[in-house]
């Protein structure tokens, strides 16, 4: 498999995009990307990585046939659509099971684990996106003084020299105000 399958994560555009012009590619890199969490859930609640296969492919098949169909709007991001999607094709199959002749037992805690489970990713989800969108507002050095340090791992004298600064300190104090406008304009959206 190829480094750009194996490393990166596709957009929710370049998901919806490759399916709209077929490309295996979007489909192969949204396998790569989100089976993991899809294997995690099945697991974590009394299922094998043979029924996540299924569930996950099922979930695929729903998403391909929702954007084919042209009447699909993401409401989320698209990791969290899929996620839901595989919970209830999972409760689906429990229901199933238990109908004919699993026990009931083994599946009453995971209603309420797996409703709370998605709840937190889909809060997650729109923290991430708050976040994003109060970094584009913050503009710049801010902007990049606060991606150097919390998401490149710089170092302040790499941001001293960076933005010639007379020494650390002073950008650090420049990091500090910038932080402050940054959870100002976080905590202003909706």
């Amino acid at each position: 498999m190829n480094k750009v399958l194996k490393d990166s994560t596709p957009t929710d555009s370049e998901v919806i995009l490759g399916i709209l012009n077929n490309s295996e590619t979007a489909l192969k890199r949204l396998y790569i990307a989100y089976f993991p969490m899809v294997l995690q859930l099945i697991i974590n609640n009394n299922g094998d990585e043979e029924d996540a296969k299924d569930i996950y492919q099922e979930a695929i098949i729903v998403l391909y046939n929702k954007v084919k169909a042209g009447d699909f709007e993401l409401s989320s991001k698209l990791k969290t659509y899929i996620y839901s999607i595989c919970r209830r094709l999972w409760l689906k199959r429990l229901s199933h099971i238990n109908r004919y002749g699993g026990d009931i037992r083994d599946f009453q805690e995971f209603l309420p684990a797996a409703e709370e489970e998605f709840d937190q990713h889909n809060d997650r989800d729109m923290q991430f996106g708050k976040m994003e969108s109060a970094l584009r507002l913050l503009g710049e050095p801010c902007k990049t003084i606060v991606e150097d340090f919390y998401i490149n791992n710089k170092s302040m004298q790499d941001i001293c020299e960076r933005f010639g600064y007379t020494n650390a300190d002073n950008a650090k104090t420049q990091k500090y105000k910038c932080l402050q406008r940054l959870k100002k304009l976080f905590f202003q959206q909706k």
